[in-house]
């Protein structure tokens, strides 16, 4: 009895896994795997999944249950079973931080920390200073997210009594940080209900029959989401990338069959190029621009408005957006010139979506108060941060966003973390003095070469800019910087105000020279339409044509405002 007791038990213990039935979550709860996998494969319009191809998804194998957990037995004690030795659980992945890129960042800090500090600079200041940089590094090379690097830096600052604990903080009271984040909310909302990929599909399906056409459908109703959708990435590359590669595949352009040339190179690169300009045409079009505006506003004391930013940047935005997709039409041009499949799909895509929902007419409405609001905000005697909570709380009000899916926007929380972080950083930096001593510095080097400040400002702007070929933010690059260059070019005799503008708009620009510069770049480059060679060389030739533009075209419209 005893013995078949222990058969009996063993072989309960060692049941094959497909004999057991799997316990599939219920429907309210968690989609199958094969349900997940379809939905990736099928759904184009889904803004937060690039879709690929079919043929380069790996098949379910048909017994789902090898993809699922074995259920956990109590483990039978037996005098023969004891000598078996129970398998060794598996090992867990690291899940820290990146220790390399952990160790750089507290290297740089501690070496500048034991450096001597220059003569004119005060111990605290330059003790500030290598914090500061070493969350500079860890932001570039991210050995955990950005908001865990920056609350480190405060910690360090706070810890090394750099800081006061209210003075590491104090920036989480500033608006500016808010202003993102609510920023973030509201796109959620402008995601979900789809109304995004409707305006898109309208564009396509009225400009897109040929193949220019289609691009500049693509670039102008990414434009007109710019302004209530701060993060390039969940813009361009949550809502446009995978309508692009649907259509490039409607149109026969293929990843890997020699067809890429076709549309889809030239369709890629164009929307990639167009998305940094776009980002630099409203206050609100990108995460890292109210950053530059509330540096601007520490530095030199000067408020940069959404209509204040948007006056400046739309004329020299248009031209660039006009320009940059006939450019690549001409140089990099597609085999497709017409495109009749891309209105069909279009149009299908919108019958299915059917007429506008509920909620997607409660969203076009709350942006339109919203931007509204923004645009008109100073005559009503209304801020940015209250006009963005105002078209929040009516999503809120109505459903269209619960504040479940806002507490579950981690981007935006991040954001409002390392937001926080560099601008109290920075902003006391200025106050213990460096920013000033850099900036004489930089002076006597550059005003010893007796130049206008005209060209003066053209050697910072052009070391400012091509610099992004060291930085993967456009934050970051922001954060360490921004405030010096400026600070430099007022001495300079730059018009501070014009200097602030100027360096603002090429914070986005910047960002399309490489395919690490700013957020949307790998999820375009990734894509596997453009080679490295090309995607860097027509990135520097469009880079020269939109400093030509924005400096020339800008240049002008801004004196015809009175900026300089």
């Amino acid at each position: 009895m005893a013995s078949l007791s222990l058969t009996s038990s063993l072989n309960h213990r060692f049941r094959p896994l497909s004999a057991a039935k799997p316990r599939l979550p219920t429907p309210k709860s968690v989609p199958s795997v094969k349900s997940v996998v379809n939905n990736i494969c099928n759904d184009s319009t889904n803004p937060i999944n690039y879709p690929q191809r079919r043929d380069h998804i790996q098949p379910i194998t048909k017994n789902p249950t090898f993809l699922l957990p074995s259920p956990k037995r109590e483990p039978i004690i037996t005098a023969s079973a004891s000598a078996a030795s129970p398998p060794a659980p598996p090992q867990q992945p690291w899940q820290g931080a990146a220790l390399q890129p952990l160790l750089a960042s507290i290297a740089t800090g501690v070496i500048l920390w034991l450096v001597p500090a220059p003569s004119g600079v005060s111990r605290i200041a330059w003790q500030l200073l290598s914090i500061f940089l070493a969350t500079i590094v860890g932001i570039i090379t991210q050995p955990l997210p950005l908001g865990a690097v920056a609350l480190m830096g405060l910690g360090a600052c706070v810890l090394t009594k750099t800081l006061t604990f209210a003075a590491a903080f104090s920036a989480f009271g500033d608006p500016i940080p808010w202003l993102i984040a609510l920023a973030f909310f509201f796109a959620r909302g402008f995601i979900k209900t789809g109304l995004g990929n409707r305006i898109a599909y309208q564009f396509v399906s009225l400009f897109g029959s040929s193949s220019l056409g289609l691009g500049y459908s693509l670039v102008f109703s990414e434009a007109l989401l710019a302004p209530a959708i701060p993060s390039v990435s969940a813009r361009a590359g949550g809502i446009f990338l995978p309508l692009v590669k649907s259509l490039c595949v409607a149109c026969g352009s293929n990843v890997g069959d020699g067809t890429e040339n076709k549309l889809g190179s030239w369709l890629m690169l164009t929307c990639f190029q167009t998305s940094v300009i776009s980002s630099s045409m409203f206050l609100t079009a990108m995460a890292a621009n109210p950053l530059a505006a509330n540096l601007t506003l520490n530095t030199i004391n000067q408020t940069i408005g959404w209509m204040d930013w948007a006056k400046a940047a739309i004329v020299p935005g248009l031209v660039s957006l006009i320009v940059v997709p006939l450019l690549l039409y001409v140089i990099y041009p597609p085999q497709v010139k017409s495109s009749p499949d891309a209105p069909k799909l279009a149009r299908e895509k919108l019958e299915m979506m059917g007429p506008m929902s509920k909620n997607e007419i409660i969203m076009a409405g709350t942006l339109l108060l919203t931007v509204g609001l923004w645009i008109f905000g100073g005559v009503l005697n209304v801020d940015a941060v209250t006009a963005a909570i105002l078209g929040l709380s009516v999503l809120l009000i109505t459903g269209v966003v619960t504040w479940k899916e806002c507490l579950a926007e981690a981007v935006a929380w991040d954001t409002l973390t390392w937001f926080a972080a560099l601008i109290a950083m920075a902003g006391y930096l200025n106050k213990y003095g460096l920013i000033s001593w850099f900036s004489q510095t930089v002076v006597k080097f550059v005003g010893g070469l007796g130049l206008s400040w005209q060209l003066s400002f053209g050697i910072l702007v052009l070391l400012y800019f091509y610099s992004h070929y060291f930085f993967a933010s456009g934050a970051a690059h922001i954060g360490a910087m921004f405030t010096a260059f400026l600070s430099v070019a007022s001495a300079l005799g730059t018009p501070p105000y014009l200097g602030a503008i100027v360096l603002s708009f090429l914070s986005n620009i910047m960002g399309g020279i490489t395919h690490y510069g700013i957020g949307s770049a790998p999820v375009f480059y990734g894509a596997g339409y453009v080679p490295l060679a090309k995607w860097w060389g027509y990135g520097f030739l469009i880079s020269v044509v939109n400093l030509i533009i924005w400096l020339g075209v800008g240049g002008a419209w801004w004196k015809f405002i009175g900026l300089w």
